[in-house]
């Protein structure tokens, strides 16, 4: 039973109840002590309750073993038999269907070592297309959140699936990566002072093991970023800095500013997206920035960034009408944003100097 499923909630549920209804139906022959004692069960419980619901809402540990703090594991560094590496709620390999690996993916710039997901599409496995390279975007979870975020609530394998089966996606590979080594700590995708180097984990270490080990493009036409709430701030942020390796991002209830204390100050310059591009040259990328109209602080972050924008900058808007901040929000805006940026990445095509082999 794992640790946000339904019957583990159901359970918990019920506990909170039996020992609210103890308390009630004994209250008058219990002594003190174990009235006390029986009222903390019931505060405790009704705690982890509420605490294994939140923690269904936002994947910050998916797993017991996550919460116990172990760190999930990966195949080989090397790329591996894909029939041997697909975990338990991976695709199958069916047609028209790609599949969601894990890996194991060292940060040797960085000194992050971390898990990641891997959306492989079903051109990936064609026989006839083993020499064409893919192009990529990395989605970046939000906070509290992981890639399993991505995964379980928001369904982007079947998302991908379906947008590239009715071909308004192009066949593309998806990097999920971890944002932080510690579920508990905000990066927001920045290098800490004095914590991770997240943002080199995710420029340089990722794009670097996909280039060795996937068969993607390595221009930055073909590199793209998603990201939901706090992973939508990365998204926009991280392609406005790193021109020379991404060249749009789609960014889902995103603010302009990180909301964490970088050690530098920069959450307030260099770091903060509105500052940024009334201060510095704008990038020859574009973004696409979605935000819910009932939901006031992304949509007046949001709306920051798209007034401070200019060329070469381009940025196009969605609003959807209701949902707030929520995965209900991110669903909606899901299908469409994917679909925008791959109409802006470079197609799947046989790398120069290989074709024949």
């Amino acid at each position: 039973m794992s640790i946000d499923s339904a019957a583990t909630i159901t359970l918990a549920v019920l506990l909170v109840l039996a020992l609210t209804a103890g308390l009630a139906l004994s209250w008058d022959r219990l002594r003190i002590v174990w009235r006390a004692l029986l009222a903390f069960a019931v505060v405790m419980s009704l705690a982890g309750t509420a605490a294994l619901q939140l923690n269904r809402l936002t994947e910050a540990y998916p797993s017991w073993d996550s919460l116990a703090g172990a760190t999930p594991d990966g195949p080989g560094l090397d790329e591996p038999d894909l029939d041997e590496t697909v975990p338990p709620e991976s695709h199958d390999s069916e047609p028209g269907q790609g599949r969601l690996v894990t890996y194991q993916v060292p940060g040797p710039a960085s000194g992050m070592h971390m898990p990641m997901l891997v959306y492989l599409p079903a051109a990936y496995f064609d026989p006839a297309q083993q020499t064409v390279a893919f192009p990529v975007i990395e989605a970046l979870h939000g906070y509290p959140g992981t890639p399993e975020t991505w995964a379980r609530r928001l369904d982007i394998a079947g998302h991908l699936d379906r947008e590239i089966a009715a071909g308004r996606m192009a066949p593309t590979v998806v990097l999920l990566p971890y944002q932080t080594p510690d579920r508990l700590l905000d990066t927001e995708c920045l290098d800490l002072t004095d914590g991770p180097k997240a943002e080199t984990y995710v420029t340089r270490d990722v794009p670097a093991w996909a280039l060795s080990h996937l068969r993607v493009r390595g221009e930055r036409e073909a590199w793209g970023l998603i990201g939901y709430s706090a992973g939508a701030y990365c998204a926009m942020n991280l392609a406005l800095k790193h021109p020379d390796r991404y060249s749009a991002a789609a960014a889902l209830s995103g603010l302009a500013g990180p909301g964490i204390k970088v050690g530098d100050q920069s959450e307030n310059t260099t770091n903060d997206i509105a500052w940024r591009l009334r201060h510095l040259p704008a990038p020859d990328v574009a973004l696409w920035i979605g935000w819910a109209a009932d939901e006031k602080n992304a949509r007046l972050g949001s709306q920051q960034v798209v007034e401070a924008a200019r060329p070469p900058l381009t940025v196009e808007t969605a609003v959807v009408a209701h949902g707030g901040h929520s995965h209900a929000t991110w669903r909606q805006m899901e299908a469409p944003a994917l679909d925008w940026l791959s109409a802006r990445l470079a197609r799947p095509a046989v790398p120069v100097g290989t074709a024949g082999r």
